[in-house]
């Protein structure tokens, strides 16, 4: 039997693409629109170089950094994604493998596996929100997510209603019914493997959001829980200051791109915002967060914690990402594409490889810690940054 361990997360993405559902494969990949953001969001990665030294180099490499209170043992966040029907497991399997690896995990609202269950098996779980449903229901969803041991919350600004969202992205089914699941029934079949561990589990692929069920009803399902969202009022500016003084711990704002936003979110008082487009699937033609960081940390790193999420697949673009003042990055697709791959395991595998690529990338840069690197440490091609709102 061939070793599942993989040493790329490239290798993890065509393990998964090899053992996923056609549809399940190209829900994970999509984009909105034309795909302009998603495929910035890799390719502006492979823009940037490094500055090596080739003597005095240092034997030590400390990665371990606090985030959101947090201490990690590397600057890696575990970004929240919605509905993980790539594996049996789903978010529990993550949780175990963040917990084993030392890093903190965003837990998505459209989660298919519950606050509860995800927080028994990690200490270190931010309950991702998005400003959906009555002031009320969103006191109870923080007041669940407390009393399930969240650190922290994350508030999701970056996911509007762009014409074309999920540019490639397949049919999704309301439910998995009989009528469903026979219509889906000819590309589960062609991947064997995937089937036979969901029916080993004892179910079938869960679309529902039990995270987003109101105290006292049942879970409902992601269009059910989607539609709540899409029905209630955008948020203001002191609505998210609101959200934010209902909670007495750590508070991130995921979306930034735009210094004047950055601004409002340090005057609200949250300990960090994430620079995103939400992995291409906002406002397609958003610029990649890599290109938008340096200028959003110069306009207010001395008073939020900056992150970055989107686009990263190894060691060394994480490196990229701090050199150019960010704190920590958020990690997504790299490791559904590990779960896919070999569950828990395959989780586990994507965070080694990120670590590794950062160890050998700061020992060719000669940083003995990720808290030294800096500008002078990048290669950046001319036009490459983007200063947006100043």
């Amino acid at each position: 039997m061939a070793s599942k361990w993989f040493e790329t997360v490239a290798v993890a993405q065509r393990r998964a693409k090899k053992r996923l559902p056609r549809s399940v494969y190209g829900a994970l990949i999509a984009g909105s629109e034309k795909g302009l953001s998603s495929s910035d969001n890799l390719n502006s990665f492979d823009q940037l170089g490094f500055a090596p030294h080739i003597a005095g180099l240092t034997k030590a490499r400390e990665l371990s950094t606090t985030v959101m209170g947090q201490s990690m043992s590397m600057p890696v966040i575990i970004s929240p994604t919605g509905v993980q029907a790539v594996h049996p497991e789903g978010e529990v399997a993550v949780a175990r493998a963040a917990a084993n690896r030392g890093v903190a995990m965003g837990l998505s609202s459209f989660a298919s596996r519950s606050l509860e269950d995800v927080c028994a098996e990690h200490n270190q779980v931010l309950f991702q929100m998005y400003w959906s449903g009555s002031r009320d229901v969103m006191v109870q969803r923080l007041e669940r997510a407390k009393a399930a041991g969240a650190k922290g919350i994350i508030l999701t600004l970056d996911w509007t209603f762009s014409n074309g969202r999920d540019w490639g992205s397949p049919w999704i089914p309301e439910k998995i019914n009989l009528r469903n699941a026979l219509k889906l029934s000819p590309e589960a079949l062609t991947r064997p493997a995937w089937l036979w561990s969901f029916m080993r589990s004892g179910h079938l692929p869960d679309l529902t959001t039990p995270n987003m069920a109101p105290v006292g009803t049942a879970a409902p399902t992601f269009f059910g829980a989607y539609y709540e969202w899409m029905q209630s009022e955008l948020p203001s500016w002191d609505d998210v200051a609101w959200l934010r003084s209902q909670w007495d711990g750590p508070f991130m704002v995921k979306g930034v791109s735009r210094i004047d936003d950055a601004r409002r979110v340090v005057d609200l008082g949250a300990t960090a915002l994430s620079v995103s487009n939400h992995g291409g699937n906002n406002l397609d033609g958003t610029p990649a967060p890599i290109r938008s960081v340096s200028a959003i940390v110069d306009a207010v790193g001395d008073q939020i914690e900056v992150v970055l999420d989107g686009g990263v697949r190894r060691g060394s673009d994480v490196v990229k990402a701090l050199a150019l003042g960010a704190r920590a990055v958020m990690i997504g697709r790299a490791y559904l594409w590990g779960l896919a791959a070999n569950g828990q395991a395959g989780v586990e595998n994507v965070l080694d490889i990120v670590r590794g690529g950062m160890e050998a990338t700061l020992l060719g840069l000669g940083k003995s810690s990720v808290h030294d690197l800096d500008r002078n440490d990048v290669v950046a091609p001319p036009d490459f940054f983007r200063k947006l709102g100043g």
